[in-house]
């Protein structure tokens, strides 16, 4: 998986051509989320809160 960024423990990947929406992945550990690009919410899977805020920040600025 192409990854975009990496920061505590977190990866952010995008798959170039993948299903709509439009969405990123984030790992953390054992679990995984899969991101919308355009609301900037969750849409599928689950992080630890802590880990949810920081990829919610990160996405909010990139």
């Amino acid at each position: 998986m192409p990854e975009i960024s990496r920061f505590f423990g977190i990866v952010i990947a995008m798959y170039y051509n993948d299903h709509e929406p439009a969405h990123f992945h984030a790992r953390y550990g054992g679990h995984a989320v899969t991101f919308s690009v355009e609301e900037l919410r969750p849409l599928d899977g689950r992080l630890p809160p802590r880990a949810l805020g920081l990829v919610s920040e990160w996405a909010a600025q990139h």
